[in-house]
Order: C-alpha cells, then sequence, then structure tokens
C-alpha cells in the first residue's frame, strides 16, 4: 500500500486539491447566492454525468490512443525487420534456397512482381506454409555461412535486445534460429570437416533457419507491397528465390 501511495503521490496530492477546490467553490456559492437547492441539483447532476464522462475517457479514449501506441510500435518493428533482412535475412535466404534440392519444382510460385494483391500473398503464404522445406547439409559452405554470421553476431544481438520485438513472436522465433545457427557454427573449429551424424543435427538447424526466414519473409514482402511501393520494388527485383534476379531495372 505504502509503495502504491508513493507511486502515485503526485496524483494523489492533485486529486486533493481538486476536491477541495470544488467544496471551496460549491461552499461560496452557497454561501454567497443563498440558493442551496439549485448547487445541490447541480452536484447530483454532475455526478450522474461523472460515470459517462469516466467512460468515455478512461476506456474510449484510452483504447483510441492505445491503438495509436500499436501501429507506431508495428512500424517500429516492421523497421526492425527490414534492417534484418536487409543486413541478413535475404541474402542467408538467398543461400539455403540455392541448396534446396526440390526448390527448382515451386520457384515460380515464389516469383513475386508488382500485380500481386493481398489474395495473392495470403495464397502464397498458405503455400510456404504448407511446402516442405528441405537442405542438402553437404552442399552448404558451412565454413562460408559460418563467417558471414559471425561477421553480424553484433547485429543479431543488438536485434534481440530490441524490447519492440516482444510484439512479433514470429519474427523473434525466426531471429532466435538465426542466432541458435550462428552458435552451433561459431562453436565447431572446422565445420567443413565435420562427420555425418554431425551434418544431420546441423541439417535440422539449418532446416528451421530457412523454413522461418522464408515464412517470415512473405510477411515482410506483403507489409512492403502495402505501405512502402519503393521498397518492395527493390526487394522484389532481389528475391533470394529468383536465380535470374538483378537489381538493374531493365526495359
Amino acid at each position: 500500500m505504502e509503495s502504491i501511495i508513493r507511486r502515485y503521490s503526485w496524483q494523489i496530492k492533485l486529486g486533493i486539491a481538486l476536491v477541495c477546490i470544488s467544496i471551496l467553490i460549491f461552499t461560496i456559492k452557497i454561501t454567497i447566492l443563498k440558493n442551496t437547492q439549485d448547487t445541490m441539483n447541480y452536484i447530483f447532476n454532475s455526478l450522474g454525468f461523472l460515470t459517462i464522462s469516466a467512460f468515455l475517457v478512461t476506456i474510449i479514449l484510452n483504447e483510441l490512443l492505445s491503438i495509436r501506441a500499436r501501429k507506431q510500435r508495428l512500424e517500429k518493428l516492421n523497421m526492425v525487420v527490414e534492417t534484418f533482412y536487409s543486413e541478413v535475412g535475404t541474402e542467408l535466404l538467398a543461400y539455403l534456397s540455392d541448396c534446396d534440392p526440390g526448390l527448382d519444382n515451386v520457384r515460380d510460385h515464389l516469383i513475386i512482381t508488382g500485380d500481386r494483391t493481398g489474395n495473392d500473398f495470403t495464397g502464397l503464404n498458405s503455400f510456404m506454409s504448407g511446402y516442405t522445406c528441405d537442405i542438402d547439409p553437404r552442399k552448404v559452405d558451412l565454413n562460408g555461412v559460418s563467417g558471414f554470421l559471425k561477421e553480424r553476431r553484433n547485429f543479431l544481438l543488438r536485434l534481440l535486445e530490441n524490447p519492440a520485438l516482444l510484439e512479433h513472436q514470429s519474427f523473434t522465433e525466426t531471429l532466435r534460429t538465426v542466432f541458435h545457427l550462428t552458435e552451433e557454427l561459431n562453436r565447431r573449429k572446422d565445420p567443413s570437416s565435420l562427420p555425418d551424424s554431425d551434418l544431420d543435427h546441423l541439417r535440422g538447424d539449418l532446416l528451421r533457419v530457412y523454413r522461418n526466414l522464408a515464412l517470415q519473409w512473405v510477411d515482410y514482402m506483403r507489409y512492403l507491397k502495402g505501405n512502402y511501393p519503393y521498397l518492395f520494388s527493390l526487394v522484389m527485383r532481389t528475391n533470394p528465390f529468383d536465380q535470374n534476379a538483378s537489381v538493374i531495372v531493365k526495359g
């Protein structure tokens, strides 16, 4: 109780002061104007509307402010997602997808063009959720992947420390899988000479990263398409699933 009083001390003092001012004003009105009945009617009318005012302020207005705050947090989070794919996600996804032996059969589904609609992205998300990803760990340059992720380890740590990630569980999981793969590879002195049993273990880590990156990438593209067409144009031209992708705009 004492801690609550200390925490809200200035609010309590302000409330007491305002109540005292109201009592003083009504007392002066009754004393000077001698209009006790009208004053009491006004007081009870005000108390009757007090609950409505409280409803409007504490529920409706507070909800509107909360919605606005959530939108602002979501915007900041999407900026974090964009930074992640620019620095790590797109390049890592492009490399891992090239090691997927079955990707050629579904690659056309993943070529995103500017005329995609929201329903198209919903269908693509469902398609990717049902797609059985695979990776042959023997085709993966583990030393190259390890070096790439090691250079970006501090960047990944800073992202994990961002409190905004608590609002986005799927991206947080994606980030954790990438960081876990980074740690797994960093703890091996020579990832290029591992036994089959260890490669099978790393295959699970690679698949987890690949699947999460792919699913999150679809949501990332949908967001850019609806909010930032100029950014969408760039990531569309650097599609990690398109082997013929080129950042050069061609006629």
